[in-house]
């Protein structure tokens, strides 16, 4: 039998657990790993687990295989989030970070994400080497786990504890705690359960109890998968923020004292805006992926900073990150950083950040987002993830790039952009549609920005029409 191709994705690779995602094709891995770094001369790798099937397992595996080469395992008690394995490696001094994670992916999956020694995703040249390391068949000469830990090959380290001290340092918690501001806190079953519970004890809690299959639901803190949420906080008029994260809560959804969900792009926009205006950061660059709404390049030039567009995946700001100042970077789909911390997207710090952002405004988010409209317009974004078969997914997308439209139902395209995915600019630059493909489901997403939400469904609805979908 051959065996499968591991190709990492987006960020990491991800598979469904027991079909392609097995002890042996994680042990792989975990080989390509430990050759790649010992090329570098590096011995400790944080490895982390979020609350996914077989976490626990699947880290043992990997730290087994590691063990073989000589690279000592630091590994935690319990469950940690992706920012926790990235923070470990930098007040450790580890080498690399090992995330056993499938994200926001449907609970069936599992993955395997790498992070370097500066607190952030491997830059993708990295990930490439380790990918090309993958060997074809399971290595052998494996030890157990019990042989590898009387080895003194696995350290155990409370990396939420390092965490939370670090949180500590970063906020005023006491100003966030007595603000009188109500939290509900979603962690949709998630790896940001434990951290938040500590952090916000008066907070109403949601889905903060182990449960490997999510409930049936995605992990994924979207408007839609966040029912609950929203209409917890409209029954309790005393909530006037909601925050949720996904599985290893990396990633932030936003709702707003009426249970209206908040999206990254307006996110993105008051994390400027309180680092500038509030926290006095006059300094650093504005880097945004493709899919990210322009208002962002707006507020950045009115601020007078510079600003980047990069492809999709957050790897790519991180990049960026280590090398240079960046105030604040982001992606669409809920993945932000802000300077201050490391060069990673970190779901609680974002939330928290904003849950200051009011506490020291003494305004609602709904008043910040007003404060945000004054400056820069309003507007509105949203995202359809279409599943298509694949074949059919790459025809459109091949399509949008070589054949691009010329009209999208009554708006004229006056510009197309191709970075990552194609960008059509409709009737000027404040209406745009996007066609992009999933890197690792057979899903093409299309995303719109508008006036308002009906202008955004009424060109989402518009594209897909032409689109055939």
């Amino acid at each position: 039998m051959n065996p499968v191709k591991i190709k990492f994705g987006t960020d990491g690779w991800r598979a469904i657990i027991a079909h392609e995602y097995t002890i042996d094709n994680v042990m792989r891995v975990a080989e390509g790993t430990a050759l790649w770094l010992k090329k570098q001369g590096g011995t400790r790798v944080v490895i982390g687990y979020d609350c996914r099937f077989g976490g626990k397992m699947f880290t043992e595996a990997t730290a087994r295989v590691l063990g073989k080469h000589g690279i000592i395992s630091l590994v935690a008690p319990n469950f940690i989030s992706t920012p926790m394995v990235s923070l470990g490696v930098v007040k450790t001094g580890a080498d690399l970070g090992v995330v056993i994670t499938a994200s926001h992916n449907p609970p069936s999956y599992n993955g395997y994400k790498l992070k370097s020694k500066l607190g952030g995703p491997s830059v993708p040249a990295d990930v490439s080497a380790v990918e090309d390391l993958i060997p074809d068949a399971v290595p052998t000469g494996v030890p157990s786990y019990e042989e590898i830990k009387a080895k003194g090959l696995v350290e155990e380290h409370d990396f939420e504890q390092i965490y939370l001290d670090h949180v500590n340092k970063g906020f005023n918690m006491d100003l966030i705690r007595n603000s009188g501001i109500g939290i509900a806190y979603d962690a949709m079953y998630g790896a940001g359960m434990s951290a938040m519970q500590k952090l916000l004890p008066n907070a109403t809690h949601l889905h903060c109890e182990l449960n490997p299959g999510f409930n049936g639901q995605a992990p994924e803190p979207i408007g839609r998968n966040l029912t609950e949420l929203a209409e917890t906080i409209k029954n309790d008029p005393k909530i006037a923020l909601g925050i949720a994260n996904d599985g290893d809560a990396d990633r932030i959804g936003l709702f707003n004292g009426d249970g209206e969900f908040v999206d990254s792009h307006h996110i993105l926009l008051l994390l400027l805006m309180y680092q500038f205006e509030y926290k006095g950061i006059k300094t650093g660059e504005v880097i945004l992926t493709f899919s990210v709404t322009d208002k962002l390049k707006q507020l950045a030039e009115m601020y007078g900073l510079d600003y980047e567009v990069t492809k999709i995946g957050f790897k790519y700001i991180a990049e960026i990150m280590a090398e240079r100042e960046v105030i604040v970077g982001g992606e669409e789909s809920g993945g932000l950083a802000v300077s201050g911390h490391i060069p990673e997207r970190d779901g609680i710090w974002i939330g928290l950040m904003i849950a200051e952002y009011m506490a020291k405004s003494g305004k609602s988010l709904k008043e910040l987002v007003a404060d945000l409209y004054a400056k820069i317009g309003s507007f509105n974004c949203d995202r359809d993830d279409v599943h298509v078969e694949n074949d059919r997914k790459w025809e459109i997308v091949k399509q949008a790039k070589e054949a691009p439209f010329t009209k999208i139902g009554p708006y004229n395209v006056t510009r197309v952009a191709h970075l990552d995915g194609s960008k059509f600019y409709l009737n000027g630059e404040d209406r745009w549609l996007m066609v992009r493909p999933s890197g690792t489901e057979p899903v093409l997403r299309v995303y719109a920005q508008g006036a308002d939400a009906a202008e955004v469904r009424k060109i989402l609805d518009a594209a897909r029409a032409e689109m055939g979908i």
